[in-house]
């Protein structure tokens, strides 16, 4: 009876300095992560890595030139111009765009 008395104690005993370890080694890594900014998963998915990684927006919209609208607003686009006469040509051969709700599937729902 002694004997497993004295088992249990040092089983204990080795039990709470393991858990002493591992809480020690997990505050270590707690701050690790909080030192170089890594993130400790709980083994879920998550959108960390896409979030780490730098934002290219600007970068892609400084490869296209500034419209010259915005640059100077008397400027007036020949194509933005002859797209407009073309269309009020249409629209007085009454050959142009239908207003909303007027189009070929409204008409066929019209009929039923």
């Amino acid at each position: 009876m002694l004997l497993l008395y004295q088992m249990r104690s040092l089983n204990r005993a080795l039990y709470s300095v393991e858990s002493e370890r591992m809480s020690a080694s997990k505050e270590i890594v707690e701050a690790a992560a909080r030192i170089f900014g890594h993130v400790i998963g709980n083994g879920m998915r998550s959108g960390h890595k896409v979030l780490q990684q730098k934002l290219i927006g600007s970068k892609i919209a400084g490869w296209y030139p500034v419209p010259l609208q915005k640059l100077d607003p008397m400027y007036e686009d020949p194509d933005e111009e002859r797209r407009l006469v073309k269309l009020e040509r249409l629209r007085r051969r009454g050959k142009g765009p239908p207003k909303k709700g007027q189009g070929k599937r409204a008409a066929k729902r019209a009929t039923k």
